[in-house]
């Protein structure tokens, strides 16, 4: 996925990659009607529009790519598929937190675009369009009554909401066990006001699909 001259390829090799952790919490918003299908089909049903618009945000409360810390840092992702999840051809772009220094920004860089395989490995495979990684300042904050904000610059602003469950104390409604990508536990959740700006793409998700999962990705 990650752009990369001959030089830098002849390095990428698992030898090569250093062990890594990236440890929080992701959260989602699309353009599926509630709740998107991806997730219990594996990428392999259609889209509720037969196509999926998407911005995610990661955070890390505890994380490490070999001696680089990643504590505190948090990526944006805009992700255009143009049918099936699992189909491939994915068009992403990624804002990765201004505070990172070089070493940080590049091992965030070398994980989400999957070049160091490990959870994210996947997206070699699917991403035909990486459209790069910037900086930009970067927001994940949870408020008291559950609401998740997240912001990339000019680029992303999300705000989700997870559903209520039926006993409120058991906390929102979610799906568990599964062997989704993202983590085991997703709590489904709905956009209350949602946009992407870049690329030549205007999207607005409110009212549209949304979810939560605590992550624990590892490799390589």
């Amino acid at each position: 996925m990650a752009k990369k001259d001959k030089k830098s390829k002849k390095k990428d090799t698992s030898s090569d990659i250093p062990k890594w952790e990236f440890n929080g919490e992701l959260a989602m918003n699309c353009n599926c009607d509630v709740f998107c299908p991806c997730v219990i089909s594996l990428g392999a049903a259609r889209p509720t529009q037969g196509y999926c618009q998407t911005w995610f945000g990661v955070k890390c409360d505890d994380g490490f790519y070999g001696n680089t810390d990643l504590a505190g840092l948090s990526v944006g992702f805009m992700v255009d598929i143009p049918g099936r999840m699992g189909e491939g051809n994915w068009t992403v772009a990624l804002y990765i937190d201004e505070l990172a220094d070089e070493k940080q920004f590049n091992a965030l860089e070398m994980i989400m675009t999957g070049s160091a395989k490990g959870t994210t490995g996947l997206f070699q495979m699917l991403v035909g369009n990486y459209l790069g990684a910037r900086r930009e300042p970067t927001s994940f904050t949870i408020a008291d009554d559950g609401i998740r904000t997240f912001t990339a610059g000019r680029a992303i602003f999300g705000q989700i909401k997870p559903l209520q469950g039926a006993d409120p104390s058991k906390g929102g409604v979610t799906i568990n066990n599964t062997p989704y990508w993202m983590g085991p536990v997703v709590t489904t959740a709905v956009g209350l006001k949602s946009k992407v700006r870049d690329f030549g793409r205007t999207w607005n998700f409110d009212g549209n699909s949304a979810e939560i999962c605590q992550i624990e990705w590892a490799g390589p």
